[in-house]
């Protein structure tokens, strides 16, 4: 089905100003969130025990012109001799083409006490800085007019995070608020009536996220996961998963975003230190329908520095 090109980015950014009128703008949204934590809580930096460093690239809604697209890089690990950890991550969110760009620099610092034999308690502070870019050139009325207002170019906003992050060797569980100041982006209500009005406000999200890893036999282990997102003036958003892992090399799994959508995931332990994962998404909603999208994608990849001395004789599962 071929698609109005002017129409389709004028039904994404409806869906935008939907949400930002209900003053809940939502942040990038994962469904490998298992294995990238470091984006919604802090107090996971440094607890894998190395260097660790991750790529996320998720293209939603593919197919559809103008459809989101979102790339994410983070990079944590311990401080040596310490039970401090740090980590660093960029994300970048393309909407329209190019007509709402936003990109997101985070520097976390984790502080990890023992609390058992296993069992480790982290809490995580976060600072960023938020860009946001707005070309309303790029967007159309059905008379092809040019919205009157002027464009949004690098809008600054400083923002700050919670995290507290618990795990052992088969068990995590984390609550968190990676942005706790709600910015204000654009406000343009107080110009005239003819013109374009509304109002971007980002709000609080709360993230609580837990799994445990249970070994089913020798070479098969079993996990489900849970992510819940909280914000106010959106929809409770619960992922549920349910992954395997064969003979600490292959995973494979199902999961679903209540009422939203169902995926399914696959992950490849290339060697000790490179891991890749795929995902794929098919919306149960109206929009799922194959004449309007073919499915999100995400491609996920991890690198770890291990040294001689810290060979692991079964992959963390988290």
């Amino acid at each position: 089905m071929v698609f109005n090109k002017n129409l389709v980015i004028q039904l994404v950014l409806v869906c935008v100003f939907t949400m930002v009128s209900l003053q809940a703008q939502q942040d990038a949204q994962y469904t490998q969130y298992m294995y990238n934590t470091m984006s919604v809580n802090p107090g996971y930096a440094g607890s894998r025990g190395q260097l660790s460093a991750a790529a996320l690239y998720r293209s939603q809604w593919v197919g559809l012109d103008g459809a989101p697209k979102t790339f994410t890089l983070n990079l944590h690990s311990p401080i040596r001799e310490s039970n401090l950890g740090y980590g660093i991550s960029i994300v970048n969110d393309n909407i329209g083409d190019g007509t709402v760009t936003e990109t997101n620099f985070e520097a976390a610092l984790s502080y990890t006490i023992r609390v058992s034999t296993e069992g480790k308690l982290s809490f995580g502070l976060k600072a960023g800085a938020h860009l946001l870019n707005l070309d309303f050139n790029k967007l159309r009325n059905f008379d092809a007019e040019p919205v009157s207002t002027d464009n949004i170019e690098n809008k600054f906003s400083p923002n700050f995070g919670l995290g507290i992050y618990y795990h052992d060797q088969t068990f995590y569980a984390g609550l968190s608020a990676p942005n706790l100041l709600q910015t204000e982006y654009f406000d343009n209500g107080q110009q005239d009536a003819n013109s374009v009005q509304f109002l971007s406000k980002e709000r609080i999200n709360f993230y609580f996220i837990t799994g445990v890893v249970l070994d089913l036999n020798g070479n098969l282990k079993f996990k489900p996961a849970i992510l819940t997102k909280m914000v106010g003036g959106a929809p409770l958003q619960v992922d549920l998963s349910a992954s395997f892992l064969f003979n600490d090399k292959f995973s494979f799994g199902a999961a679903y975003r209540l009422d939203a959508a169902v995926s399914g995931m696959f992950g490849f332990q290339i060697s000790e230190q490179l891991m890749l994962g795929l995902a794929y998404d098919r919306e149960t909603t109206a929009l799922g329908g194959t004449q309007f999208n073919d499915g999100s994608f995400e491609v996920f990849l991890r690198y770890e520095l291990l040294k001689s001395f810290q060979r692991t004789v079964s992959p963390r599962f988290f």
